[in-house]
């Protein structure tokens, strides 16, 4: 067994002599683990809750902490640009071999962007399945307790889709739109941005995939102050939170 195929088998599990086969399914509406819901007031926003399994997430956490990636309280933070780590590499694979696999509609090539104004039919629009590889730069998140991210858009270096996988502990993110935000793009013929934040409960080993409006259009942050956390009304119980952000940086002309 090559190093590639044990650092995967280490993260994701023994599964088959393919190093495909993860046990992350086939994103079929009959594989529960791959149920993607899009976010009704964002175009762009979808969300699967499921996208790994307590064993797979345990697994890729023992990898980072192996890896040494936050070896002491200081370092709460790291990024790949270009050669992303082999665990990383096999996650960007799964989750574009997921979607082209789901049945969003019957051929990937004709997915529709969430750009043009039409209904949302796949996460991400077929430009963006088309680009090899997926993503290249990663960022590695580590929060403490009560630590969180202020309210911000991706920077414009990195191109339209972002998956953010989360680990470890539940959160709340919530999404607002950007200062003057043109009406063209506002949900549903509303007259005015809404007043309220969106949020979007994040369970461990969760997944969110923003492009389009959801990517430029909306800021999103994770309030982990005390009060900020709730979910249907209950304060959500806060520990360490992992989060694993995959990007494709812009071409350089």
């Amino acid at each position: 067994m090559d190093a590639r195929k044990e650092i995967l088998r280490r993260v994701f599990g023994d599964s088959s002599d393919s190093e495909e086969d993860l046990e992350l399914g086939d994103g079929s509406e009959s594989d529960p683990t791959h149920s993607w819901v899009p976010t009704k007031e964002i175009k762009g926003l979808w969300l699967c809750r499921d996208f790994l399994s307590p064993q797979n997430q345990s697994s890729l956490l023992t990898t980072i902490q192996n890896e040494g990636w936050f070896t002491e309280d200081s370092h709460n933070q790291a990024m790949r640009f270009g050669d992303l780590p082999a665990w990383a590499a096999e996650l960007s694979d799964s989750i574009h071999k997921v979607l082209l696999s789901s049945d969003f509609v019957s051929d990937p090539m004709e997915l529709r962007s969430s750009h043009d104004g039409k209904d949302n039919i796949s996460p991400f629009p077929s430009d963006l399945l088309s680009r090899e590889p997926l993503f290249d730069q990663l960022i590695l998140n580590s929060y403490q307790p009560g630590e969180g991210i202020c309210a911000h858009v991706d920077l414009m270096r990195f191109e339209d889709g972002i998956a953010i996988l989360s680990l470890e502990s539940s959160c709340v993110m919530h999404f607002s739109p950007v200062e003057g935000t043109s009406r063209d793009f506002l949900v549903d013929g509303d007259k005015d941005p809404p007043t309220t934040k969106i949020p979007v409960h994040l369970t461990p080993g969760s997944l969110i995939l923003m492009s389009g409006e959801a990517r430029y259009l909306w800021k999103h942050e994770i309030n982990r102050t005390p009060g900020f956390q709730k979910w249907e009304g209950k304060e959500l119980h806060q520990k360490r939170r992992i989060s694993i952000t995959l990007r494709k940086l812009c071409q350089v002309e």
